[in-house]
């Protein structure tokens, strides 16, 4: 259950590239990955719910559309605009839905997330996985990014699959079963080659969809 530090993200990255010479050559190129580390919270879900299936960028325009129209994005003032409010300010039905859900639950006290951060991986996943919204992409990555777990392949990542594609020069997108099955060799730094793979994949224009869910 450690967090990555700046100092084990540097010690795997370089373990990383000696041990495959694709993820070698990302990293003589660009150097260590960035952290993109986000605070642990409801704040940080938000923004993973509004990023599925959509460019980055969208998903950042909507969540900033939502913090000026709540006033901040917190369990009170999300539950308080209502899936009715958000859907008046662009979110689709299913987002809309979905974020006032999980407002509801974190403020009623039905989630917790800091006992999710305290519990093992895979008690904690499950538990955020039975919240509406929050599917196998949007729970590995919050364990990627606000939890920093080291060893985390996120389910359905399209920028991973089109950056392992070009990477290892394939001749077809793999699926989310091959990726999982050539990720295990990253193990115990699954979560370090994916971001040395996004790192690749934002460094060389292909800004299109992350989530894949």
């Amino acid at each position: 259950m450690r967090s990555l530090t700046h100092s084990t993200l540097e010690r795997a990255t370089r373990e990383l590239a000696a041990r495959d010479a694709d993820l070698g050559a990302i990293v003589t190129a660009l150097g260590t990955p960035p952290m993109w580390a986000r605070r642990p919270g409801f704040t940080t879900l938000i923004r993973i719910i509004l990023d599925q299936q959509v460019s980055l960028s969208a998903g950042r325009t909507m969540f900033n559309r939502l913090h000026t129209h709540a006033g901040g994005v917190t369990p009170h003032t999300v539950s308080a605009v209502g899936a009715d409010g958000l859907r008046a300010i662009g979110f689709t039905r299913q987002k809309a839905s979905y974020c006032h859900d999980l407002a509801v639950s974190i403020r009623d006290g039905a989630l917790d997330l800091g006992a999710i951060a305290r519990d093992a991986d895979e008690s904690g996943m499950r538990n955020l996985m039975a919240v509406r919204g929050l599917g196998p992409w949007s729970v590995d990555v919050y364990y990627i990014t606000a939890l920093r777990r080291p060893d985390v392949w996120p389910r359905g990542d399209l920028a991973l699959a089109t950056a392992v594609h070009r990477v290892k020069r394939l001749r077809s997108r793999p699926d989310h079963d091959k990726l999982a099955r050539m990720a295990r060799r990253w193990a115990p730094w699954r979560s370090v080659a994916v971001r040395i793979l996004w790192h690749h994949y934002l460094s060389t224009g292909m800004r299109q969809v992350r989530a894949g869910e």
